[in-house]
Parts: C-alpha cells; structure tokens; sequence
C-alpha cells in the first residue's frame, strides 16, 4: 500500500486542525464526556468548508497518484493476497493509519459543533472512505492488485478508535509509531527507499507500530500519573525483500520482534495553553524515545534508548 499517500492524508488533517485551533476553537481532547447536540448549534458553514477541502484535497491527490504511481496502464479488476508480505508490517501500518486519520478527523469535524454521535461516525468511516480508493486503484493496477489483508487493517484502525470512544467515552489505547534508520535499505535501496527521506517511509526493518495505554485509564482510583503509559511495540528485522522467502535466498534470516517499554501521553498532560494543548494532540501520533526491553527468537536484549 502507498504508505507515502497515507502520511500526506494525516499531514492534510494535521495542518487542518492545526489551522482551526489557531482560528481559536477548542481544542479537544481524547476524553469526550457529553454529546453536543442539545448545547451547540453545528457550525455548518465551517463544517461545509472542512468537507470541501479535505475532499479537493484528496481527490486531486488521488488523480496525481493515478497518473504518476501507477506507472502501468490500469487493467482488469484483480485481487491479490499479499497477507504474508513483510511479516504483516504493513498490515501494521494500515491499521495504525487508519487509526490516525478517524481520531484527526473526528477531532477537527468536532469543533464544529456536531454531536458526538456525528463526530464518530465522521471520524470512523473517513479512516476507510480515504484508503478505499486507493485499495481500488491498487486492484486495477497490473503491479499490485486489490488486498482484502490491506481493507481489513483499514477498518480495524477505525473500530479501533470507533470503538474505544464508543465503549468507554474516551480513547484508552494509543497506537503510534517510532523509526531508527538501519543499514538494511542499502542492500536494496530501490525497495527500501535510496535517500534518509525514503528509509522512514519504506524501510519496514526501521518502523515499530506501538499501543500505548495508562494503567490510570482502567483503574480510576490508582494514584498513578495518566499521563505515563506502558507500550508494547511490534517488529520485524532482516527483511530485505517484501517475501520471507526471497530474504533467505539472499542470506538474511527474518525474524520478528517484540518490544516492552514506557511511553507519554502528551494528552494527558495539564495546561492551560491552547497552543500546547493542540501540539501535544498532535505528537501523540509519534511513540516517544525511551528504555526498551526487546524479545526475539535470539531471547531478550535490552535497549537503552529505543525509537
């Protein structure tokens, strides 16, 4: 999947919702105590103005995506299992993707006003409706093919967050996202990205999905801070070819790995700053560098300074 259109959607929710807290609206939080539809009228007009820009944005970007990524003619609708592709990595990333753009999005349709039921369904159907086209693309396309593994980890990333808010009125379980650069991508450079810019975003030996959750999230009454989090973190190493096989005939021995550590979360933090608020919103996306037990098939190694 194109995991460079996928950050370029989360960029386009984040600069928006970077843009309306500026213009002064409340910044909200991962924590939605009450449904708005009693005590606000909708801001419709800033509500039409979102839609509007998310969507030119979007569609221009999918017709740019169509006429430059998709170097082949497309062809005849194909389906494509590629579930045992890069260990599920980039299962990984669908899911946590997906993820990302529900809670942006629900955040920004929020400040207009809607209620919360609206404000849920909006952010949870966009983590689907802004992939699905590509998925599409992706089955007319000679090079790849539909991935029913890729639709299904689209929209477990949104009943993730659908689900979270809908159960418990608040999000309890992040799921965010931490690089290190490896000497992997020089093997292949033209698979796992040729320049510093292209490892992050293609260099799957590099990336760590992690779910980070407070233990003061589940049990109210602890004195402990909401703010500090325990991870878990998934990934895989010696990948130099998107086939566990084909890694092996070029001498590498794939492995996955398993990650325990402590993490933030920025939302959890007090402040009066609408500014920090906002910011902190925002690079909750992102697993902060921290101490890291990590667990292979090799035993465990501890890592002083993870990301």
């Amino acid at each position: 999947m194109r995991f460079i259109l996928h950050c370029l959607l989360i960029s386009v929710l984040t600069g928006s919702l970077s843009h309306a807290n500026a213009q002064g609206a409340i910044m909200p939080g991962d924590t939605l105590a009450s449904d708005s539809t009693a005590a606000v009228r909708p801001n419709y007009k800033m509500l039409r103005g979102i839609f509007a820009a998310q969507s030119a944005v979007y569609l221009g970007t999918l017709y740019g995506l169509s006429k430059s990524w998709y170097k082949n003619k497309l062809t005849r609708f194909t389906i494509e299992d590629d579930s045992h592709e890069w260990l599920q990595m980039d299962k990984m990333g669908h899911l946590y993707t997906s993820y990302q753009i529900a809670r942006h999005t629900a955040a920004l349709y929020k400040k207009t006003g809607i209620s919360k039921r609206q404000m849920l369904v909006y952010g949870a159907i966009s983590g689907v409706i802004f992939q699905t086209p590509i998925e599409i693309l992706d089955g007319f396309s000679p090079d790849y093919g539909f991935s029913p593994g890729d639709m299904i980890a689209n929209i477990s990333g949104s009943a993730l967050y659908l689900g979270q808010v809908a159960l418990w009125d608040e999000v309890r379980i992040q799921p965010k996202f931490s690089f290190h650069y490896t000497s992997l991508a020089r093997v292949r450079p033209e698979l796992l990205g040729s320049t510093w810019s292209e490892r992050w975003l293609k260099d799957y030996n590099g990336q760590t999905y992690w779910f980070s959750a407070s233990p003061k999230s589940f049990f109210k009454g602890s004195r402990w801070p909401a703010w500090l989090c325990f991870s878990v973190g998934y990934g895989i190493q010696d990948m130099v070819s998107a086939e566990p096989d084909k890694s092996i005939e070029m001498g590498y021995r794939p492995y996955r790995q398993y990650y325990l550590s402590m993490d933030i979360d920025l939302t959890k933090i007090k402040t009066r700053s609408k500014f920090v608020k906002t910011l902190g919103f925002l690079l909750n996306s992102v697993k902060i560098p921290a101490p890291a037990l990590q667990i292979t098939k090799n035993g465990v190694d501890f890592k002083p300074f993870y990301f």
